[in-house]
């Protein structure tokens, strides 16, 4: 359903010239590369430490449940979307990261699979017979003909036997998405005002739990938040000195400045103006929000906007407030093109704009999933604005990848922007 969108106008021909061989270049490609690196080191690090904090508090409301300790929890939560979501222009060019996120991001998800649902909800389905498994409220299970002991929720019974169980995408049983679930609960307000509203005696103990298993629903919260610290310490770790990830973005330096290209475009493309945002108001559809429980899209879409801007710029604000800044893919640019810099500059402020208008009226009382609503024409606008900044600023990265004679690059497409008769289909 996903198709790419490769780039090939004059690509090759500059290829042929050879990236940045002039001699003349005042920026060294190596030093773009390890601000690049070095940005992505501070945000997967920033990732970590919000998740450490997560889990603090995941570990006090198991604790000591309570609203305020549930409270604290969410708001743990959504802090520590803004540092992730900001790493995902790391995506596509890179896959190292791009096999891993998977684990950590992956949506929408059946949540069916992990804990209690609304009746409305429905049971298994000819594509997902585990939809309604209930693993919170199952010490034994049946996947695929295998009997599986989940008498402990662990980490490793998330990740190794739950997640995409059955091949199945849609099982989501790990990750940021995971969480937020057994955090708020499912959201059935459709496209009217309100989040999910899980009462925090979910994880009570004794007489006071509601909705039964809530020693079972704390350890399947625990083993999931466990597990996203583990899984963020392992790629911050591939981005520091002598990781993975950072040597092999080194090792090459047209190789590496393609990885930032990519990302740029893939993300800006087909999976945020795409498959996050047109698809879903084609649909009206308040499921195919990216943060969906908590009523937190906005600010996913925004921050995905700015790590875009951010690898273009070189430039990355960390959570304590400190810049990390270098040599960028704009002096680059720049010293090839001063108009297509500004263009593209102008291109990445337009869309933050928009972004920021969409994140502005929800945080006014204006949600999301209110936007979706097929009859909101003031939703519509806001939405189509972003989407239109994306695709946009995609026709200008277009044109800085002709202009550093980069080779030609394969975007990650959408049905929802190449061939709208087949979301339908």
């Amino acid at each position: 359903m996903k198709r790419l969108n490769t780039l090939t106008a004059t690509s090759a021909l500059c290829l042929a010239a050879g990236f940045g061989s002039a001699a003349i270049a005042e920026t060294a490609q190596a030093d773009v590369l390890t601000t690049y690196a070095d940005i992505a080191e501070a945000t997967y690090g920033d990732s970590l430490i919000a998740a450490q904090r997560l889990q603090a508090a995941v570990d006090a409301l198991i604790a000591t449940p309570s609203a305020e300790s549930l409270e604290t929890a969410k708001a743990a939560w959504l802090a520590a979307r803004v540092p992730y979501q900001q790493s995902e222009v790391f995506r596509f060019g890179n896959a190292i990261v791009d096999d891993w996120e998977g684990k950590v991001n992956a949506w929408p998800l059946d949540e069916g699979l992990i804990d209690y649902v609304d009746m409305s909800y429905g049971g298994p389905t000819d594509e997902n017979a585990f939809a309604a498994l209930n693993v919170v409220a199952s010490s034994e299970l049946t996947l695929s003909g295998a009997t599986v002991d989940a008498t402990d929720i662990t980490p490793a019974l998330l990740s190794d036997t739950l997640h995409e169980a059955d091949g199945v995408e849609a099982n989501v049983a790990t990750g940021y998405h995971a969480i937020e679930f057994l955090l708020w609960g499912q959201d059935l307000n459709g496209h009217a005002a309100g989040a999910g509203n899980r009462p925090w005696t979910d994880y009570a103990q004794g007489d006071a739990c509601t909705n039964d298993n809530c020693d079972r629903r704390g350890d399947y919260l625990k083993a999931a938040t466990d597990l996203l610290v583990s899984d963020l310490e392992w790629m911050a770790a591939q981005w520091a000195e002598g990781g993975a990830a950072r040597a092999e973005v080194m090792a090459d330096e047209a190789a590496g400045i393609t990885a930032m290209l990519t990302g740029m475009g893939s993300l800006s493309y087909g999976e945020q103006a795409g498959e996050r945002m047109r698809l879903g108001l084609m649909l009206n559809d308040p499921e195919e929000e990216h943060d969906c429980f908590s009523d937190n899209t906005h600010n996913s879409h925004y921050y995905d906007g700015l790590g875009v801007q951010n690898v273009y710029l070189g430039e990355y604000v960390r959570i304590d407030g400190t810049l990390i800044s270098g040599p960028s893919l704009s002096d680059l640019v720049a010293e090839a093109d001063v108009a297509l810099d500004t263009e593209m500059k102008t291109k990445l402020s337009g869309t933050m704009m928009a972004l920021g208008r969409i994140k502005s009226a929800a945080e006014a009382g204006f949600s999301y999933d209110m936007m979706l609503d097929r009859d909101s024409t003031a939703g519509e606008a806001l939405v189509m604005g972003g989407v239109n900044g994306l695709i946009d600023q995609t026709r200008s990265i277009e044109r800085v990848v002709a202009t550093l004679g980069v080779d030609s690059i394969a975007f990650e497409g959408s049905d929802s922007l190449d061939d709208p008769d087949a979301v339908f289909q």
